[in-house]
């Protein structure tokens, strides 16, 4: 991240500066080493666009969520009003972030707690700068008429009705967008979101990220498009339990946009 000289808010203000939107990096995509890859690609695209933009750094805690969803109300209130207290310091108004879960508890938990922000999902971003013809695919000849399948995130789609953006962003490419069975609303999770990352599948059922990974495969893609960080690791265990299918790439849309931007 040094190398893309990202400013903190804490630099910024000591400066007398402010930014125009806060990335909320998150713990996966500040220690994941897969995950890392996205948040550079992000960082990659605010710079191109000319977003000011800055981060917590060592500032920015966990939301809260895995502690919630786990139960633990007490250890989530105290995470959650820790990073209030910091938010509300630097006075932000707008947050991205590419974790989905990131974005449903900022966005929607927060508020209660004293936390009122605009909130917004990285393929949302990606999106309106499509729209605003800040994002031009311009090196997007690698990927037209190429073979994607999009993995909707359960946070992000059933969990906040966020569907089209990503897609919209795929088929700016000029891809050939193949939907997998369940999608949308119905579509299938991968299991990151149940805990299944992190134990092994009950007796007797198949592991769920298999079973989403071999749906994705069922629509013969050449990439796996994903926009959650826990997707993407779910997804590519998948892919690489199946030697033969070593060569379906899985990429968050985020590394799509950068790539195709020549970034």
């Amino acid at each position: 991240m040094n190398e893309l000289k990202i400013p903190t808010m804490a630099e910024l203000t000591a400066n007398g500066e402010t930014a125009d939107i806060l990335f909320w990096v998150g713990c996966a995509g500040s220690f994941d080493e897969r995950a890392q890859r996205i948040t550079r690609d992000i960082c990659k695209i605010l710079h191109h666009v000319g977003i000011k933009y800055a981060i917590l750094g060592t500032e920015e805690n966990c939301t809260g969520d895995p502690a919630k969803r786990a139960g633990n109300e007490f250890l989530f209130q105290m995470q959650a009003l820790t990073n209030i207290q910091i938010l509300n310091g630097y006075e932000v108004k707008k947050i991205v972030t590419a974790c989905p879960h990131c974005f449903n508890t900022l966005k929607n938990e927060y508020p209660d707690l004293g936390g009122q922000y605009e909130v917004i999902h990285h393929t949302q971003l990606i999106q309106q700068l499509i729209d605003e013809g800040k994002l031009k695919a311009e090196g997007g000849e690698s990927f037209r008429g190429r073979r994607i399948t999009y993995h909707d995130p359960c946070y992000l789609g059933r969990g906040n009705n966020v569907y089209e953006a990503p897609r919209k962003a795929l088929e700016h490419l000029d891809a050939q967008l193949v939907e997998m069975k369940r999608c949308r609303s119905n579509g299938l999770c991968c299991g990151a979101g149940g805990a299944q990352l992190f134990k092994e599948p009950e007796r007797g059922t198949k592991d769920i990220n298999i079973e989403r990974t071999e749906e994705a495969l069922e629509t013969q893609p050449e990439i796996i498009a994903a926009a959650c960080p826990f997707c993407m690791i779910m997804l590519r265990d998948g892919i690489k339990s199946k030697e033969k299918e070593q060569d379906t790439q899985v990429l968050d849309v985020a590394e799509i946009t950068a790539r195709a931007n020549g970034l």
